[in-house]
């Protein structure tokens, strides 16, 4: 069944008309709370991050993890996300299994049974601060302050350069879109070394994100992915190319045409006689995903769409030479492991949103209207063209994955036999 957190129309509607009302009105409970409430203690013991949606910004989140991590000890770190994607926090590894809180997504009824469930675990866990990394979502802004904690760290729209989300944090952080989103992250962490008066004044330099952690796969796993590249006839001696289409639901303009990754592949096993070619994506896709597997026009291009683990993907990623991807989620969780990625950017901007790492390489057409989602307009936009991604041509990317590959595996281009 496909997941209700998937349908992002839906979720943004609830966030305007639900969230928008319920921030204001928890704004005049807190304003009112204020006049007898003391100052909050003066040691951070716990600190929760809260970020409910996209695996890609989990991963961007690591360094500020970490930081927390060196001020309060591990096991005094939680992360509070919706089901879906526990699996990134897991994968990252810097927050303890049993800190790690879920939201069920399958239907509106549970996610709000969900949110009231982990709102009451987490009062009870006596949290100091609430760290919340969502981009101006008024409904994770009410999570933060139902939490209880004293501490609510998070962006706060002065002069109207946001969505409305009330005034419901205690350290009310001033969104730069000039910083990498991963320093944004850490510098949620660094404010709360300064009183609430203080801001919107944030007097830090965030530091360079440190090196992600490896990700390694266990020798089971490994052997399973190889299992199930073995029954679509791939050799284990055989250099694999990961080409991903997909761009999730959450913002499909971000997808380059299915020609290009079609036309892509034909190129790289025309040059490559020892390439395989192996296309990715969900269940739901998988039908249109072995479709073009199948028009590349070699038995050296399979479908694995759908036959995969969220794990067993990053298994794969980390098998492979190159990862050919839109800019989402894949492209970010295959930075911890040891693929080079190809990050196709056009509404958003890999400035921003590029993995970390001397093995990413973002390609971004840059047109004059590129990124048109952003922050401040809650990442929707009126374009129905995406004329950012078909400004980036095969060639573009062949030229980059041609010489990653080159590079990677020693082979000299040549027709295949």
């Amino acid at each position: 069944m496909k997941r209700f957190s998937s349908d992002a129309r839906t979720l943004q509607w609830i966030d305007r008309w639900v969230g928008a009302p319920l921030c204001w009105l928890l704004t005049q409970v807190r304003r009112a709370e204020g006049l007898f409430q003391g100052a909050p203690p003066a040691q951070v013991r716990r600190i929760l991050f809260l970020k409910l949606a996209e695996q890609g910004s989990t991963v961007l989140a690591h360094e500020a993890v970490r930081l927390a991590c060196e001020r309060v000890g591990r096991d005094n770190v939680y992360f509070l996300c919706f089901e879906e994607n526990r699996f990134v926090v897991d994968l990252v590894g810097l927050v303890p299994p049993q800190n790690v809180i879920t939201v069920a997504t399958r239907t509106p009824a549970s996610m709000v049974r969900g949110a009231f469930q982990a709102i009451l675990g987490v009062r009870r866990l006596g949290i100091d601060a609430c760290i919340d990394m969502e981009f101006f979502a008024r409904f994770s802004a009410a999570i933060a302050y139902l939490l209880g904690a004293e501490r609510r760290v998070g962006f706060h729209v002065y002069f109207g350069e946001g969505p409305y989300r009330g005034d419901l944090m205690t350290h009310r952080v001033l969104y730069n879109p000039h910083l990498h989103t991963s320093r944004t992250f850490t510098s949620l962490v660094q404010a709360l070394d300064f009183p609430p008066a203080a801001f919107p004044t944030l007097p830090v330099v965030p530091p360079e994100s440190r090196p992600l952690p490896a990700f390694v796969a266990g020798e089971e796993e490994a052997k399973a992915v190889r299992a199930k590249l073995g029954s679509l006839g791939v050799p284990a001696e055989g250099r694999l190319v990961v080409l991903n289409a997909n761009a999730g639901d959450m913002l499909p303009l971000r997808r380059w045409a299915l020609a290009n990754y079609r036309d892509l592949a034909a190129r790289l096993l025309s040059e490559f006689p020892g390439a395989w070619i192996v296309f990715t994506g969900s269940a739901e896709e998988a039908p249109g995903i072995a479709e073009l597997a199948g028009s590349v026009g070699s038995p050296r291009s399979v479908c694995l769409a759908g036959q995969t683990t969220l794990r067993e993907l990053v298994v794969l990623f980390g098998m492979a030479e190159v990862l050919v991807t839109n800019d989402s989620g894949p492209a970010h969780f295959a930075a911890l492991t040891s693929v080079d990625v190809v990050a196709l950017f056009g509404p958003e901007t890999p400035l921003l949103y590029s993995a970390p790492g001397p093995r990413s390489h973002p390609v971004w057409a840059g047109i004059a209207c590129s990124p048109c989602v952003n922050a401040f307009n809650n990442r929707q936009t009126s374009c129905r063209d995406n004329v950012c991604m078909k400004a980036i041509t095969v060639d573009q990317v062949h030229g980059v994955a041609s010489r990653i590959f080159r590079e990677r595996t020693g082979c000299s281009q040549g027709p295949a036999s």
